[in-house]
């Protein structure tokens, strides 16, 4: 998945669980909420105090975790305010950035958040307003003792001859899954002048905590990633040679930036070894620890639900660009 963050978001540091899921008696808001967004899509909002000052996150659906312009709390209600770039016209037809101003609302009532977002419509004329409501999360267990978890045995996620196991996430999109020479392979052909919906793809089967092993083909420009639980991606594209940065590859998608770029060129198959254990991540990538036991406090742009205690698929995203992936081998843990 592709998008831009911006700066002080991006962690292994980013909301430690601590300082988001403890939230004080003075201010309630304070915490993370994952939300329900109209249409059934994910989101997150995460809210805390510095130094008597209020700063917050977000994730809308798609795209990265991203901080909002201003957090405050008027009386017994919450006011959020995001800002967005678009593009319109002017008097001339000429193209002109302008910002656009989201004011979101929210009220409590419990352990759920109620809110109202508005904001002004893209084409200017008026205002276009979405309700939604979201839920308290869960405090992030303290990281596990990995040496201490025991796995069972392994299970072959694709049996390398079909989809026996696997369908669409969206049963009204078009597949682009085919297996072919024993791997598993994305062809999403887009025709000009139109731009067809490919379907991402998961396991029938869903799961709690567990280890993945995975090869996967990564040719240039490609793009896909793999869920953990079905809400959480671990990014799976061509970024050899770029930055550091929580949108490369073995990153945990906008919320974790790998310590170290072990991404090969394109072209190669890669190795991705994946261990989700009590909402921690662990990513080798070619034999190399990118990602160490880290705590993921929500759900990525992209997850099919919010809910961050739910067990969930393995997903794959197939609606970006073609990808081949020969092997995935998923061992749950035993408690």
């Amino acid at each position: 998945m592709k998008n831009l963050f911006r700066g002080r978001w991006l962690c292994t540091g980013v909301f430690l669980a601590s300082a988001l899921c403890a939230f004080s008696a003075a201010n309630p808001y304070v915490g993370e909420w994952a939300l329900t967004i109209p249409g059934g899509a994910a989101g997150w909002l995460g809210i805390k105090e510095d130094h008597g000052q209020l700063e917050g996150g977000m994730m809308w659906g798609w795209g990265s975790v991203e901080p909002v312009a201003s957090v405050r709390v008027e009386g017994d209600q919450l006011v959020v305010t995001r800002k967005h770039s678009v593009e319109r016209q002017d008097a001339q037809g000429k193209k002109v950035k302008t910002t656009l101003v989201e004011t979101i609302t929210g009220k409590l009532d419990g352990e759920t958040i109620h809110l109202t977002s508005s904001k002004p419509k893209e084409n200017g004329q008026g205002e276009e307003t979405v309700e939604l409501s979201g839920q308290r999360q869960p405090p992030v267990p303290p990281a596990p003792d990995l040496n201490a978890v025991r796995f069972g045995d392994p299970i072959p996620l694709f049996n390398g001859k079909d989809l026996t196991g696997w369908r669409l996430t969206d049963p009204h999109a078009i597949s682009g899954w085919a297996v072919e020479n024993g791997d598993l392979v994305n062809h999403p052909v887009q025709e000009k002048g139109q731009h067809k919906n490919y379907g991402n793809l998961r396991t029938g089967r869903e799961f709690e905590d567990f280890n993945l092993k995975v090869e996967v083909l990564v040719r240039k420009g490609e793009n896909s990633g793999i869920y953990v639980r079905g809400i959480y991606e671990v990014q799976v594209a061509d970024t050899y040679g770029k930055p550091l940065d929580p949108h490369n590859m073995g990153a945990v998608y906008s919320r974790i930036r790998p310590t170290e770029s072990a991404e090969k060129a394109p072209g190669q198959w890669q190795t991705m070894d994946i261990t989700f254990v009590q909402r921690h991540m662990t990513v080798v990538l070619n034999g190399k620890r990118i990602i160490d036991n880290q705590p993921v406090v929500g759900c990525t742009g992209g997850a099919l639900w919010s809910d961050v205690n739910r067990p969930g698929p393995i997903y794959i995203q197939g609606d970006h660009t073609g990808i081949e992936y020969r092997s995935l081998v998923l061992r749950p843990v035993i408690k």
